[in-house]
């Protein structure tokens, strides 16, 4: 009962009811709730903000990303001995030197290629109406075609043309003019007027706003970003210590990993991707220019800025040539060629030079990628495509260490939000036992059995028994839970071969050599549970991970620990388990009942309890910690051990040695049998 008074370490005091699960165990608030509603109204307003002043905030942006591009330059120039202004004017030249150059080669390029466009002009129509001519043998589509055709004629026939010799031409927007009278036969007439073309004169202000004004914008923003540019590199330390004393000048350490790890995420991400763009494109230029395709320089480096568009980027950019090859040649040879070239030079990039060019992930999932691009490109247009990912990275980075932001993270992040158990308890409470077995067998690539029931299946059972113990899981849900994971457990019962086989293969020292035994052999165990179904889960579980270390196991379920005539005999040692972090007396009554049917078994207690987190995670249930009290009132009535852990259990299941002698049943001091009176 909870609020009897009990002894805890040494002091006597009152017994306190564990939290409810969800709940914060000192200020009792639900763990994760928060008002949503204030949250989405500062996002949406942040968002309004960004929109109307990207004429503003868009250069920032830019020239923020740059300056992170281009700092790690310019440290390694003042490594090289440069003051800083040298370093950062020398950094912020060549930057823009390259973009330059870039530009001037683009616009080159797509001079000559607007002149070479009506030379084209004949293969495309040819490769047309060959494929309208093979289109007329394919079922449907040919079908199709002849219906679109035939409707065109018949609008053409119904809407007769204007005779191409027509002294005027009537639009809608002229008004209809009654006819004019007949001319004078003093007056000649005139079978085809001159056209008479209205020129105004422009003045030099016209002429200023109309030619000069449209250049002066670009170039004044990029002016502007140079400058912002600069003065972020010259000024980047005073920046960071304004940014920790506005962010929290109280939690430096906590800044600092925001800063740290935001600047190392995006430098690396655009270094890393410049440099997998330039070999990307670097192959495709020389492959076009082979092919045949014209202009293959500017399909290059179109194709190296596309790049940086995640997903879609690349199939813009082989887009165009596809289109050229389609148009320059009369055969297909061109087309196929040019589709093999993107194909094979991206098969390379994506599994060869990008896994082994990115050191980490950018930290966001690829689902967010494809929302934040679209998102960024309706506030900024093409910018913001661009822009998109490096953008989003630093929201997620905030998120991951500002607590008042970490809905970006948990949008955003590549990391799973819950945690394994919590996975699995959630897959087994809705009754989908195949995806709780597929993230077993994928965890189990990576982890024994036994550390796998201890970080994952044991907390899930944890997990439902706080649920029930607050009324949340009704004993329906309980139930199914139960059977859910007792058939998971039995489909990973070929888990316990796999290992023991590889145990006694790691074993074998020699080829000529016997293996070694495993921790086990020898030990007979039984397993059993405590006081529900759930705890003869835990029960399975433990059996299998003392099987797979080669001891012989049998299982027992709560409806044989109930009977009297309990099969304990030839075991060695009987393990009873409980998910319930204080049991009740008794529970724990079925020790003395087992020890004496059969005095010479080991008898053991595991109360299982939640194991400590790393800190990262983000726990639905509050952990609630075995007392000592428990244990120890365990030892008292006769257990042999009382553990919280499995390997704690199996170190003390397959420990030798005579059991402990029970202790003397209490006598019931100052109290006698009454005689029986018969009656008359």
């Amino acid at each position: 009962m909870w609020g009897e008074t009990v002894m805890q370490d040494g002091h006597w005091g009152e017994r306190v009811a564990p939290a409810p699960v969800g709940t914060d165990p000192v200020t009792g608030s639900m763990i994760g709730q928060s008002n949503s509603l204030p949250t989405l109204a500062s996002v949406a307003i942040v968002v309004a903000i960004i929109y109307l002043a990207q004429a503003v905030i868009l250069p920032l942006a830019i020239a923020m990303l740059i300056a992170f591009a281009l700092s790690p330059l310019v440290s390694r120039l003042r490594k090289l001995g440069l003051p800083n202004m040298p370093a950062v004017l020398l950094a912020v030249a060549t930057a823009f030197t390259i973009i330059g150059l870039f530009f001037l080669i683009v616009v080159s390029q797509l001079s000559s290629l607007a002149q070479n466009l009506p030379q084209f002009q004949a293969n495309i129509i040819t490769k047309v109406d060959n494929l309208r001519a093979a289109s007329r043998d394919m079922g449907v589509i040919g079908q199709l075609t002849d219906m679109i055709t035939a409707i065109n004629d018949k609008i053409s026939v119904a809407v007769p043309a204007l005779p191409v010799d027509a002294a005027t031409t009537v639009s809608p927007d002229t008004p209809a003019t009654p006819p004019l009278a007949s001319p004078s036969p003093t007056v000649p007439t005139v079978a085809n007027p001159l056209p008479v073309e209205v020129v105004e004169t422009q003045g030099p202000i016209g002429l200023l706003q109309d030619l000069v004004l449209p250049l002066v914008s670009p170039i004044a923003s990029t002016g502007l970003v140079i400058v912002v540019i600069i003065f972020m590199l010259l000024a980047r330390e005073d920046l960071r210590d304004r940014f920790i004393r506005l962010v929290g000048s109280n939690d430096l350490h906590r800044t600092t990993r925001v800063l740290q790890d935001a600047g190392e995420r995006v430098t690396q991400y655009l270094t890393v991707q410049l440099l997998v763009n330039v070999i990307y494109a670097l192959p495709i230029g020389v492959g076009l220019w082979l092919i045949g395709v014209p202009n293959a320089a500017l399909w290059g480096l179109i194709t190296l800025v596309l790049r940086f568009v995640p997903y879609i980027g690349t199939f813009i950019a082989a887009a165009f040539p596809l289109f050229l090859a389609f148009a320059v040649a009369p055969g297909w040879s061109a087309v196929l060629w040019t589709i093999a070239l993107f194909g094979a030079v991206e098969l390379l990039t994506s599994n060869i030079i990008e896994p082994w060019l990115y050191g980490s992930r950018t930290g966001v999932s690829p689902l967010a990628i494809i929302i934040s691009a679209i998102f960024w490109t309706w506030l900024w247009g093409p910018l913001g495509l661009v822009l998109s990912t490096p953008l989003t990275v630093c929201l997620v980075v905030v998120g991951r260490h500002i607590p008042q932001f970490k809905v970006f993270n948990i949008l955003l992040g590549d990391q799973p939000v819950l945690a394994a158990h919590e996975r699995l308890y959630q897959r087994l409470l809705v009754g989908d036992a195949r995806e709780a077995v597929a993230q077993s067998e994928e965890a189990l690539e990576d982890l024994y059995l036994s550390e796998y029931y201890q970080a994952v299946g044991i907390p899930a059972l944890l997990i439902a028994q706080q649920d029930q113990a607050r009324g949340v899981l009704t004993p329906d849900q309980q139930q199914r839970f139960g059977a859910l994971a007792q058939a998971m457990v039995a489909d990973l019962s070929t888990v316990v071969a796999e290992e023991l086989a590889e145990g006694q293969t790691e074993g074998q020292t020699a080829p000529d050599t016997e293996p070694s035994p495993a921790k086990g052999s020898g030990f007979s165990v039984i397993c059993l549970g405590g006081r529900s179904n759930l705890d003869d889960v835990a029960a399975a579980m433990l059996a299998q991970a003392v099987q797979a270390e080669g001891a012989t196991v049998t299982l027992a379920p709560l409806a044989d620990l109930r009977l009297r005539a309990l099969p304990t005999a030839g075991y060695d040692c009987a393990v009873i388990n409980y998910l319930d972090p204080a049991p009740s007396r008794a529970s724990f009554l079925h020790i003395r009942r087992i020890k004496q049917a059969n005095p010479q078994v080991r008898v053991g207690v595991v109360i299982w309890q939640m194991p400590a987190g790393d800190g990262d995670s983000m726990p639905t249930a509050v952990a609630v910690q075995v007392s000592e009290t428990s244990l120890q009132q365990a030892r008292d009535i006769g257990a042999d051990f009382a553990v919280t852990n499995l390997d704690s259990a199996l170190k003390a299941a397959f420990q030798p040695g005579p059991p402990v002698a029970l202790a003397p049943a209490r006598k019931h001091a100052g109290r006698s049998r009454k005689p029986v009176v018969a009656l008359a």
